[in-house]
């Protein structure tokens, strides 16, 4: 299956969609990324893992939970599609999480472990789904998603913030 097309998605995704350009289907995107973004989030340095560059920003360790976050309750989505259930699935509030996460108080290491874990699980989970199974779509937060979509704003969320790690955290 092809790239998502608008409809597929709620527009506020679009900016993780065009984060994917480049790559046409799943499996280029799992084959293209997943080791590269691993490879990147592995080589925060140390003394950058509680680094804030203004007030009421995150820290890369933060930002990383909020990944990892974000990644699981996109794979349930992905996962109650992919089977047909037709539940409307609820929305969340990301700053809601992070603040009861507390991932500063937990080592880089321990969370990298944790993203690696998570990372190789969705990909297992992606390269299973048969084409078909691409174009089942559902609801969460009251918008249709199909699950194609949810895989590439997998994705374009990582690409997203390896991006304002790049540039605001690491430079």
């Amino acid at each position: 299956m092809s790239r998502p097309l608008p409809g597929e998605y709620p527009s506020y995704y679009e900016d993780y969609i065009q984060q994917t350009a480049g790559c046409n289907n799943l499996k280029e995107l799992v084959t293209t990324f997943s080791h590269s973004i691993i490879q990147f989030f592995s080589g925060i340095p140390k003394e950058k893992e509680n680094f804030i560059y203004a007030p009421g920003k995150w820290t890369p360790k933060d930002i990383l939970q909020h990944i990892i976050d974000t990644e699981r309750i996109m794979a349930y989505r992905m996962l109650t599609f992919a089977r047909s259930d037709n539940k409307n699935l609820p929305g969340f509030d990301e700053q809601w999480y992070a603040e009861r996460a507390i991932a500063n108080n937990r080592s880089l290491k321990n969370l990298l472990d944790e993203f690696i874990a998570l990372r190789q699980s969705t990909d297992y989970f992606l390269q299973s789904l048969p084409e078909p199974t691409l174009s089942l779509s559902g609801t969460a937060n009251n918008y249709p998603l199909t699950v194609n979509a949810i895989g590439f704003i997998i994705f374009g969320h990582l690409l997203h913030h390896q991006r304002v790690l790049e540039e605001k955290y690491l430079q």
